[in-house]
C-alpha cells in the first residue's frame, strides 16, 4: 500500500519570495504619501464642501460642490514646492485623429496681412465650414449634451423629442426648442470654471497589468476600489467635489500625424454601468479618462456588429452618458492626456478645466491642467 498524499510543508523561503514579489507590484503603482494631501486638509476641507440637494432650477449640477473645500485642497498642491504643471489636453492640428461623428475639423490659416498707412503686420486663421471643434480633440460635455425619452424610439416616423427630459428634469421645450435653436438651458455658459483635486487612478497598471487596455474593455467599481487602495488613497478615497482621472493607456493610440488612419475613434474602453453608479454616489464634479467616449466601445459596437457592455441597462447603448450628464450633473472630459500623470504616478492633484463661454453650447475645447508633486519611482 502506497504512503498516502501528505501536503508538502510550507517553504519559507518561497513564502518570502512570494511575499516580496506582491509587495513590490503594489509599489508599481503606489505613490508617495506626501503626494496626498494632509488629513489636517482632508479634514477641514470635508467641512466645506456642500453635498445638495440643488436648489430648484439648478443648472450646475455637481458643480454646486466647488467652492472653499475644493480650493482648500487644490491650495495644498499648488503650495508644494516640488510641484508641476502637466497639460492633459492633445495638440489640435488638422493631421490629428478626428471624430467620424461630428463635421470635419480643419483650421484654414490666412495669408499675412498688414494695416494700410501702418507699420503692423498680423496673422489669423478659421475653421473650415461645418467644423464642430467642439466634439473633437480633448473636450467636455454639456449638461445638456444629453437627454432621456420615456421609452426607447423604435426608428420609426418623427423622434418623439417632445418626451426628452435633462438634467433637472428640464424639458426639450425648455432647453432646446426649436431644431435651430441653441440650449437655453444646461448650456456650455453656465458651467463655472472646474478647479478642484483631482484623482488620477492607472487602470493600464492595475487592470491592464501593465498593458493599454482595449477597446471594450471595462473599469469597473471593483476596480477603482482596488485601485485607490493599490494607490495608497484608500483612506483618502474619492470625495465629494473631486475629479476623477482615469489612466487607459488607450491614449497611445492617439497619433499625429494619424487623422483617419488611427483606430483612436473607432472603439475604446470604458466605465461600466456600476463604476457609474460609484462615482456618482461620491458625488464627484467631472469624469475623464484617455478614451474618445468614456462609456466601453467594443470594436464594431458603433457599426450595430457588436452588444454593449455587460451590465449596460436595457435601451441606454451609452449608459455611463446618460447617468452622469442626465442623471448626476457630472461632466465628461474626453480625450485627456492622462499618461504624463500615470508615468510621474501624480495621484492627486489640484487640476484646472476652463470651457469656452459660448452660449447654448453642448460641448466646448479644453485646455484642463494639472498641478502635482511627482512620485517616487520602484
Amino acid at each position: 500500500m502506497s504512503e498516502p498524499y501528505r501536503v508538502p510543508a510550507p517553504n519559507p523561503a518561497l513564502r518570502l519570495r512570494a511575499t516580496v514579489a506582491a509587495l513590490a507590484a503594489l509599489a508599481a503603482v503606489a505613490g508617495p504619501a506626501q503626494a496626498v494631501e494632509p488629513a489636517s486638509v482632508l479634514d477641514a476641507s470635508r467641512k466645506l464642501v456642500p453635498t445638495g440637494p440643488w436648489p430648484a432650477g439648478d443648472e450646475l449640477g455637481m458643480a454646486n460642490a466647488l467652492g472653499a473645500g475644493t480650493q482648500m485642497r487644490c491650495g495644498w498642491h499648488l503650495s508644494q514646492p516640488k510641484a508641476r504643471s502637466y497639460e492633459l489636453s492633445h495638440i489640435r492640428s488638422n493631421t490629428m485623429p478626428k471624430s467620424p461623428f461630428t463635421g470635419p475639423y480643419t483650421t484654414q490659416y490666412k495669408p499675412s496681412s498688414v494695416l494700410p498707412f501702418t507699420a503692423h503686420a498680423f496673422n489669423s486663421e478659421k475653421y473650415a465650414a461645418d467644423a464642430e471643434p467642439a466634439q473633437q480633440g480633448t473636450q467636455i460635455d454639456a449638461l445638456g449634451h444629453f437627454a432621456y425619452l420615456d421609452k426607447p424610439w423604435d426608428g420609426q416616423g418623427t423622434p418623439p423629442l417632445d418626451t426628452a427630459r435633462y438634467y433637472g428634469g428640464y424639458t426639450q421645450q425648455q432647453v432646446k426648442p426649436t431644431p435651430d435653436s441653441p440650449l437655453l438651458k444646461l448650456g456650455m455658459e453656465k458651467m463655472p470654471p472646474l478647479v478642484s483635486t483631482a484623482v488620477l487612478l492607472d487602470a493600464q497598471a492595475f487592470v491592464g497589468r501593465g498593458q493599454p487596455m482595449k477597446g471594450g474593455d471595462l473599469v469597473t467599481a471593483a476596480h477603482i476600489q482596488a485601485m485607490l487602495k493599490a494607490q495608497g488613497l484608500g483612506k483618502r478615497g474619492i470625495l465629494p467635489g473631486d475629479i476623477v482621472l482615469i489612466h487607459t493607456g488607450w491614449g497611445a493610440q492617439w497619433k499625429d500625424p494619424g487623422g483617419d488612419s488611427t483606430p483612436y475613434y473607432t472603439q475604446g474602453p470604458g466605465l461600466s454601468y456600476d463604476a457609474a453608479l460609484l462615482l456618482g454616489r461620491a458625488r464627484i464634479v467631472a469624469v475623464g479618462l484617455d478614451v474618445p467616449f468614456i462609456d466601453p466601445v467594443a470594436e464594431g459596437f458603433l457599426q450595430g456588429k457588436a452588444p454593449p457592455a455587460a451590465g449596460t441597462p436595457a435601451g441606454l447603448p451609452f449608459a455611463v452618458h446618460h447617468h452622469m450628464l442626465t442623471q448626476m450633473g457630472i461632466h465628461h472630459l474626453e480625450s485627456v492626456r492622462t499618461a504624463d500623470l500615470a508615468a510621474d504616478r501624480v495621484w492627486t492633484s489640484c487640476t484646472m478645466i476652463l470651457p469656452l463661454r459660448t452660449a447654448g453650447a453642448a460641448g466646448s475645447a479644453i485646455r484642463p491642467v494639472a498641478y502635482g508633486v511627482p512620485g517616487r519611482r520602484p
